[in-house]
């Protein structure tokens, strides 16, 4: 039987940046979401899994199943370090968005200009374009889509490296013509880094970016840090465990090589997620909140995608931003998630910056991805009612024009209302045609209640409901760019009663 470690929820990690309280509802709702976990660990022969979710700026549930190493009494445990493979891209990305703020790269410039062995390539046609910053990090640099070859790159020295860059590689399409994942690319990315910031990429994201989140089990060099905590690489074969060789740090980390603990990795996530929404207050984390929000940011070669594991759901429009596959999900709303393929080890993080919550899982068998039990989970913490969309604050303008709106309604005319009326009030409907309308609503509807508050869809636009006589009433509000604020446009529709 799998060995299970049943861990204190809430565990001691100080909340850094506000969010909804919803930890207490995870915390209800966490134990009914394990079956998931170990039902994948069962049909997939995992030796060891975590899984945890996060939310007020904390790791609010973690559940840690099995062993690190199968010997029965090396349970896993949320201090467990696992290889996380490609979800270390997010970090490489982000590493490339700091050096941008600093003002020492650009994201339109030439990657040659930062990596001087690719002036020499030999480029696929005549008309390709040359390989931008940018396009590495949205994987739209024309090489060819190279798992599992990159993962076995992984223990490639930096001499080996550039000698790779000074031969070349071929290419499968001409740059920015379509999205195809590449290893190899975000591996370019490392040396970017590590050029521009005059010292290894590893360390400047772990003095830059982990250190000040208080990642301090979190790095590279697997073999630097403590080995009776560390989670043993597998993968099955022959109706058996198999143990993985480890592989050494090298110069293709960037892609792949972070070894991370899921209290570790929760600040991670709580720092993501802090960056959403905009909003005025000081700076709180060692990357800017709007550069953490560009992730999210692709080049546009959208695709129509389903829910992993789930086949039947709603289809998403998803692209690769910077680090994070994003889509925009019916039920979740936008997400990032990224997953983890690697020799002896699995991943996957589900971000939801709309409702403050992610949910990751990390396992220690090759090309586990656990991303079926991880959307599965969140889908259950929705449907419960903890995933509520954060509020989106009334601005003044907001609120004083919706007060005007319910005058409007209560007058059942315009009359007066001019002076907060953008120009193209009534030209796209007259005065009388809007008397008639109110009218027609009243009619329908009676006297209505107008002082229930409007929800923000921005600081210019939001919706309201109003209770009737005779059923109810849905309207919009959007205001127009002037100053002082004008309404641009309303719209009510009828609600009937339930019967």
């Amino acid at each position: 039987m799998v060995a299970r470690l049943l861990v204190a929820l809430f565990l001691a990690l100080t909340p850094l940046w506000a969010a909804p309280a919803q930890s207490g509802r995870v915390e209800q709702t966490g134990p009914s979401l394990d079956p998931l976990f170990e039902r994948y660990m069962t049909e997939n022969h995992v030796p060891g899994l975590v899984w945890g979710v996060v939310a007020d700026g904390r790791l609010a549930y973690v559940q840690t199943f099995g062993s690190r190493t199968q010997d029965p009494m090396e349970i896993v445990t949320p201090d467990t370090l696992f290889r996380i493979a490609s979800m270390s891209k997010a970090f490489t990305a982000l590493a490339i968005l700091k050096l941008r703020d600093e003002g020492r790269l650009r994201l339109d410039a030439l990657a040659e200009e930062y990596v001087p062995e690719m002036r020499r390539w030999r480029y696929p046609t005549s008309d390709s374009p040359r390989i931008r910053v940018r396009d590495l990090l949205s994987h739209v640099g024309g090489f060819v889509t190279d798992d599992p070859w990159g993962d076995r790159q992984q223990v490639l020295s930096d001499a080996e490296f550039t000698a790779m860059l000074r031969a070349g590689v071929p290419f499968t399409r001409a740059p920015q013509a379509a999205f195809e994942y590449s290893n190899f690319g975000y591996a370019l990315l490392g040396r970017i880094v590590s050029n521009v910031a005059g010292r290894p990429y590893q360390a400047y994201i772990r003095d830059e970016i982990m250190r000040p989140l208080g990642m301090e089990a979190s790095g590279y060099d697997i073999f630097a840090g403590p080995q009776d905590r560390r989670a043993l690489g597998w993968r099955w074969e022959n109706d058996a465990h198999v143990r993985e060789p480890d592989m050494r740090d090298g110069a293709f980390g960037a892609m792949g090589g972070v070894q991370t603990s899921a209290r570790d990795y929760a600040r991670w996530a709580a720092f993501l997620l802090s960056a959403w929404p905009a909003r005025d207050g000081p700076e709180t984390g060692p990357v800017r909140r709007s550069t953490v929000r560009e992730l999210a940011q692709g080049l546009n070669f959208v695709a129509v995608a389903r829910r992993p594991g789930d086949p039947e759901s709603c289809p998403q429009a998803a692209a690769y931003g910077m680090g994070f596959r994003v889509a925009v999900d019916c039920d979740l709303g936008l997400t990032l998630a990224h997953g983890g393929g690697y020799p002896g080890y699995g991943s996957y993080l589900l971000l939801l910056p709309e409702r403050g919550v992610a949910v990751f899982a990390f396992a220690n068998r090759t090309y586990a991805g656990p991303s079926p039990p991880v959307w599965a989970a969140a889908l259950a913490l929705h449907r419960d009612g903890t995933l509520a969309p954060r509020e989106q604050p009334v601005s003044d303008a907001l609120a004083l024009m919706y007060h005007y709106a319910g005058d409007i309604w209560q007058r059942g005319n315009l009359d007066g209302a001019g002076g907060r009326l953008a120009m193209n009030f009534l030209m796209d409907r007259s005065a009388g045609n809007w008397a008639r309308e109110l009218a027609g609503l009243k009619d329908a509807v009676g006297e209505c209640e107008t002082s229930a508050p409007i929800a923000a869809t921005g600081a210019l636009s939001g919706r309201f409901a109003w209770t009737c006589a005779r059923g109810s009433l849905q309207g919009q509000l959007l205001l127009a760019p002037t100053s002082p604020p004008t309404i641009q446009a309303l719209r009510f529709s009828v609600v009937p009663p339930a019967p």
